[in-house]
């Protein structure tokens, strides 16, 4: 399928299309949002189902948990600490149709506090290393303190995050979405790293 990222923006009635790095730094990167084909081939996985609570760490301007909400039906929390990209992401739930089940928390990922019920979580690469480790420890305590299974998206990992990721002993990797065919460059780190705790 062609997708057209202007055209599922309308659908959606919201509006996440181009890349900002005016607030990135030496811990936080630049907005850019996930390409909808590949949340598609997520979507189509399996993996993510109606049930589920999804977090997205760094959601920017809102499109993975909207786009997921609409998709799959879960329900999504998007984690963003700047303003003006969480001020867009409250515009755009405003506007997107189905409003229900989908919502927005401005602060740090390091602060939010991991719901007892949340079940999948979405990184496109939105922070350094060491703030993913203090994320991770949050995640791990979330599950001590509530069992349940936890699923971890890593889109397009860093090889400090992948290596980080395969030695955290509680975590196991279940399966790899290869995205290499969504694009025109060759960059084996278009994929999707799938965790479970």
């Amino acid at each position: 399928m062609d997708f057209d990222e202007f055209f599922i923006d309308a659908k959606l009635h919201i509006d996440t299309i181009g890349r900002d790095d005016k607030y990135s730094d030496t811990y936080r990167y630049p907005y850019e949002p996930t390409a909808y084909a590949v949340l598609e081939r997520i979507a189509e996985s399996g993996y993510i189902t109606k049930d589920d609570l999804l977090i997205d760490y760094g959601s920017g301007k809102g499109r993975v948990p909207i786009y997921f909400n609409d998709k799959v039906g879960c329900r999504a929390t998007g984690i963003e600490m700047m303003e003006e990209f969480f001020s867009s992401a409250e515009r755009n739930r405003e506007n997107y149709r189905k409003k229900n089940g989908v919502s927005f928390v401005k602060t740090t990922a390091e602060a939010f506090p991991v719901p007892e019920d949340a079940t999948c979580f979405f990184f496109f690469n939105p922070f350094s290393i060491e703030i993913m480790k203090c994320v991770m420890n949050r995640l791990l305590d979330s599950y001590y303190e509530h069992p349940r299974t936890m699923k971890m998206f890593f889109y397009y990992p860093q090889d400090e995050y992948v290596a980080f990721l395969m030695g955290v002993d509680e975590l196991d990797f279940v399966d790899e979405i290869d995205c290499m065919d969504l694009f025109t460059e060759n960059d084996d780190r278009n994929r999707v790293l799938i965790f479970k705790k």
